[in-house]
C-alpha cells in the first residue's frame, strides 16, 4: 500500500551527506503539475480519513479536517466561483485572516487555473485599489470580520473594471454570501487542464521603499517546498505543525499548506484577532503540536511571558525565520526547552534559500547553509564573489526562472531585469560567511552604513542592545554628521518601566561598546513609542533615514 506520508518522493530526488542532511534535491516536475490535484486530491483518494488540519478560534471554536473534506470543499468552492465568472487565468483578491475558507480558496484557484492574491486584513481603501487595478484583479473573496470589507466597498468606486465579490462570515448587500451558497454546489469536479509554468500565486511584496512589487510565481513553487517542510521544519507524518502567519503573508504558504501537505503531515491553525503569547503557548500544550516555526519576535514575547509555567513536552523541533535571530533569543529558548531553533532565510521571491537542515548544528544567530535546491553565491558591488569574511549581497545563480524562483515581477519588466542580470538574482540582501560556510545576516544592500570609513551592519547593533532588559524593539541606521559624515544612530522603544534618560543613553552606549567592536556604539540615541514598520510589520528603516536627513 502507497504511503501518503512519502508522497512528496513522487515529486522530487534527494541525497544525504554522511550525517543524514540533505545536500542534493532535484525537483521531479510533472508536465501538467498542478498541487490541488496531484496532492491533496491524490491523498483523499487514497487514504481520505488522513488529517489535514485542525482549526481553531479565539472564540471557542474548534473543526478538523481530513484530505478527504479539503479535496470535496475546495472542488465545490471552484465550482461556486466558477458559476460566478472566474475562470483560468484570472486574476482574484484574497482576504480571509486565518478563516478555514481560505484553503478551500486557495485550492479551488489552483484547480481552476485562476491566480490567488492574498492579502492581509489590515489593507485600507488605498491599498486595496492600488492592488486590484495593478494585478487586473476580477474578483475579490474576503472576509466581513472587521472593517475591510467596507474598505473594499469604499474602493471599487475606483476599480478600473468591474470586480465580483464574495463575502465570508456574513452577508451584505452587493456580495455574494459565500457560506449560504456555497452549499448549492456539488463537490464534483472533472480536473481542469494546465501547465505546471502556468502562473498561480501572485503577492504584493511590501519593502520598505516604494509601491509593493507584484512576485508572480508558477505551480512548480508547491514542489520546492518539500524542502521547507520536510528538511527544515522537519515535519512529522502524523504530527501537528504550526507556523505563526497571516494568510495575507507568504510564510502562510511556506508552513499552513504545500510542504506539510505533501508530507502528511497535519497543520494547526489558530485564528485569532489579537496576539497574545499566553493564548499561543496554551495552543501549543493544549493541542500537542509537535513542530512550530516563527519569527523571532515572536520567541522573544515568549521568553518575556515565561514559559515555565507551560507544558510544551509535546514540542520535537523549532525553527525561526522572518527576520535574523539574536543569539539571545536563541539560548533563552534553548534553556526553556532544550530545542536548538533553526534559522532559515527566503523571500516572497524565492522559498527556502538558506538554513539549518534537520540534522546539522546550528550556530546561534547564523542563517545556515545554502539550500541544496539553489546555487548561491556572495557578491560585492561589481558582481564579484568576496572572500570569506566579507560582506557582500547574497545571489542565486540563475539565468532566469527556475523551480521555486518567481516568474518575474508582474507588469513591471524594469523591476525583473534591475532583481535579474548577469546571470544572477539578486536578493537585495546582504550576509557574510565565515569559515564553516555558515552564513550571517548583515542587512538590506541599502541598510549598510559606512561611518568613518568603516562598513556597519544594523543587525550586529541591535542584536546586542535587544539583550539589555530596557529594549523591546530597535533599529539602527545611519545619520549624517558633520565631521564624521555619518554616524551610527539608535531609535529606541522602552520596556515598561523604562524611562528615557541621559544616564540610559550611556548605559546602552557603554553596553554596546563592551559587547561588540567600539566603534559600532550608537553615537545618538533617540527613544520613540514605536517604530515605522510596513503593514507586514517589518521596520521601514527608509523613514527613520529620511528623519535623520531633516
Amino acid at each position: 500500500m502507497e504511503r501518503m506520508d512519502l508522497l512528496y518522493q513522487k515529486f522530487c530526488r534527494e541525497e544525504f551527506d554522511e550525517n543524514g542532511v540533505l545536500c542534493g534535491f532535484q525537483p521531479v516536475v510533472p508536465e501538467n503539475f498542478n498541487f490541488a490535484y496531484d496532492c491533496v486530491d491524490y491523498i483523499a483518494a487514497h487514504e481520505p480519513e488522513r488529517r489535514a488540519m485542525v482549526w481553531c478560534d479565539d472564540k471557542g471554536h474548534e473543526r478538523t479536517f481530513t484530505f478527504g473534506d479539503m479535496s470535496r470543499y475546495s472542488s465545490q468552492t471552484a465550482n461556486y466561483l466558477m458559476a460566478h465568472g472566474v475562470k483560468r487565468g484570472d486574476m482574484v483578491l484574497v482576504i480571509l485572516k486565518r478563516h478555514y475558507e481560505f484553503w478551500f480558496t486557495i485550492l479551488a484557484l489552483h484547480k481552476i487555473g485562476a491566480v490567488i492574491i492574498p492579502a492581509t486584513n489590515l489593507l485600507t481603501k488605498k491599498d486595496i485599489v492600488y492592488r486590484v487595478n495593478a494585478a487586473g484583479v476580477s474578483a475579490v473573496v474576503c472576509t466581513a470580520d472587521g472593517e475591510v470589507s467596507h474598505a473594499v466597498e469604499e474602493a471599487q468606486g475606483e476599480f478600473a473594471a468591474p470586480v465580483e465579490k464574495f463575502l465570508v462570515h456574513g452577508a451584505r448587500e452587493g456580495w455574494h454570501d459565500f457560506d449560504q451558497e456555497l452549499e448549492d454546489y456539488s463537490p464534483d469536479l472533472e480536473r481542469i487542464p494546465n501547465k505546471a509554468g502556468d502562473p498561480m500565486l501572485l503577492y504584493f511584496s511590501s519593502g520598505t521603499t516604494g509601491y509593493p512589487k507584484m512576485v508572480l510565481h508558477d505551480h512548480t513553487y508547491a514542489i520546492a517546498h518539500i524542502i521547507t517542510a520536510r528538511h527544515w521544519h522537519n515535519v512529522v507524518p502524523d504530527g501537528l505543525h504550526l507556523t505563526v502567519a497571516d494568510t495575507g503573508w507568504g510564510k502562510a504558504v511556506w508552513g499552513k499548506l504545500y510542504g506539510q501537505w505533501f508530507c502528511g503531515a497535519g497543520v494547526f491553525v489558530y485564528d485569532f484577532d489579537k496576539f497574545a503569547p499566553k493564548d499561543l503557548l496554551h495552543k501549543i500544550e493544549e493541542y500537542r503540536i509537535t513542530t512550530f516555526c516563527a519569527p523571532p519576535t515572536i520567541y522573544r514575547f515568549f521568553i518575556k511571558e515565561g514559559m515555565e509555567g507551560y507544558d510544551l513536552s509535546s514540542l520535537r523541533y523549532a525553527t525561526t525565520a522572518g527576520e535574523a535571530l539574536n543569539p539571545e533569543v536563541y539560548n533563552r529558548f534553548y534553556q526553556y526547552t532544550g530545542l536548538r531553533l533553526m534559522e532559515g532565510f527566503g523571500q516572497t521571491e524565492t522559498v527556502l534559500s538558506l538554513a539549518n537542515l534537520a540534522g546539522s548544528t546550528p550556530k546561534p544567530g547564523s542563517m545556515g547553509k545554502p539550500s541544496p535546491l539553489y546555487q548561491i553565491a556572495v557578491v560585492d558591488s561589481d558582481g564579484q564573489e568576496v572572500s570569506t569574511g566579507d560582506v557582500g549581497e547574497i545571489v542565486i545563480k540563475a539565468d532566469g526562472p527556475t523551480v521555486g524562483l518567481m516568474m518575474g515581477y508582474y507588469r513591471d519588466d524594469d523591476k525583473t531585469r534591475e532583481a535579474w542580470h548577469d546571470g544572477y538574482y539578486h536578493t537585495g540582501d546582504t550576509v557574510w560567511q565565515d569559515e564553516d560556510g555558515y552564513y550571517w545576516y548583515v542587512g538590506r544592500t541599502d541598510d549598510v552604513i559606512k561611518a568613518s570609513g568603516y562598513r556597519i551592519g544594523p543587525f550586529e547593533i541591535e542584536s546586542v542592545l535587544m539583550e539589555h532588559p530596557a529594549v523591546l524593539e530597535c533599529a539602527v541606521t545611519g545619520a549624517p554628521d558633520p565631521i564624521r559624515g555619518t554616524v551610527v544612530k539608535a531609535t529606541i522603544v522602552l520596556m515598561k518601566g523604562y524611562q528615557p534618560s541621559p544616564e540610559l543613553t550611556k548605559e546602552l552606549q557603554d553596553y554596546v561598546k563592551h559587547q561588540t567592536a567600539p566603534y559600532k556604539y550608537p553615537r545618538i540615541v533617540e527613544f520613540v513609542s514605536e517604530l515605522p514598520k510596513t503593514i507586514s510589520g517589518k521596520i521601514r528603516r527608509v523613514e527613520l533615514r529620511e528623519q535623520n536627513q531633516k
